[in-house]
Parts: structure tokens; sequence; C-alpha cells
């Protein structure tokens, strides 16, 4: 299972402006990163220039994020290994 956790710093903005980007953040991870139930713990870290970002520029990256981890949580194959054959019905 999934578990996000926020991590948005003061870069100068006040109160109102961190409670904004908390709820977006909150919202975007809600709506995107957790229902995809993946078996990691994630972090997101906040940038000064997610302030002036709007919330489809936050909803892209966030997506980004998601189709990073979903290609990690894809097993690979050992290389070693042959690829798998089936048997005939001959």
């Amino acid at each position: 299972m999934l578990r996000v956790g926020l991590i948005v710093p003061r870069h100068r903005q006040s109160a109102v402006a961190r409670n904004r980007l908390k709820r977006r953040l909150r919202e975007l991870t809600r709506l995107q990163l957790l229902p995809s139930r993946l078996p990691f713990d994630v972090v997101v870290r906040a940038r000064a220039e997610s302030y002036d970002s709007t919330f489809e520029q936050l909803s892209t990256d966030i997506r980004r994020v998601l189709s990073q981890l979903e290609r990690w949580a894809r097993p690979v194959p050992p290389a070693d290994t042959p690829p798998s054959t089936v048997p005939s019905a001959t």
C-alpha cells in the first residue's frame, strides 16, 4: 500500500500560501497516487517554484511521479534465466 508524506517548506511564503499548496498536493495525492495501491513510501517535497504553479501543472508533475513509480514496480526478469517456453501439443 502506498504511503505519502508531504514537505512544504516556507520559502518566504505566507501561511496562507503554504496551506493552499498543501491542500492542492493532498488532493492530487488522493486522486492520483493513492488509488494506484503501489508498494511504496513516497515523500513529496515542494520546491519554491511550486507556489506559483497551477493545479494542472502540479497534476502533471504528480502523474510523472506515478508513471515512474509504476515502472519501478514492474518485476524485472533475471538476466540469466532463459525465457519460458510453452510445450507443444503435438
